[in-house]
This record gives C-alpha cells, sequence and structure tokens, in this order.
C-alpha cells in the first residue's frame, strides 16, 4: 500500500494512453470549433448593427467628424 492507505495502481498501457490522447484531441477540436464560432459571431459587423442601431449610427457619426476634423488642418 502506498503511504496515503490507498493501493498503487498499475501504470496505463500504451492503448489506455492512445485512447486518452484521442479523447482529448477530440475535445480540444470541439472547443476550438465552438470558439471559433463565438468569435466570429461576436466580430460580426452586421450583428452589432442589429442589436444595437442607435449606437452604431452615432458612432459612425463620431468617426465621420473626427476624419472631417482632421481633413481641414
Amino acid at each position: 500500500m502506498a503511504a496515503d492507505g490507498k493501493a498503487r495502481s498499475s501504470p496505463p498501457t500504451s492503448e489506455q494512453i492512445r485512447a486518452e490522447i484521442a479523447r482529448t484531441r477530440a475535445e480540444l477540436v470541439h472547443s476550438v470549433s465552438e470558439l471559433r464560432e463565438e468569435v466570429a459571431r461576436r466580430a460580426d459587423w452586421r450583428e452589432w448593427v442589429r442589436s444595437r442601431p442607435l449606437a452604431c449610427v452615432g458612432a459612425a457619426f463620431f468617426i465621420g467628424f473626427l476624419i472631417g476634423n482632421s481633413q481641414r488642418r
């Protein structure tokens, strides 16, 4: 028995390690796919305009004002 009172288990076999790697790889692929979709959704300017039309019009006006003023100098 080990010092903590639990019996030591045998080290994992190469097949168990391969299965764990495959499971981890599948989880990683799934997580990356979800992350890509979330980033694409949050970065979509059309979604921003749909959800915040007045803020987007105000921002466009402000940016146009800044560009217009910088051209006069």
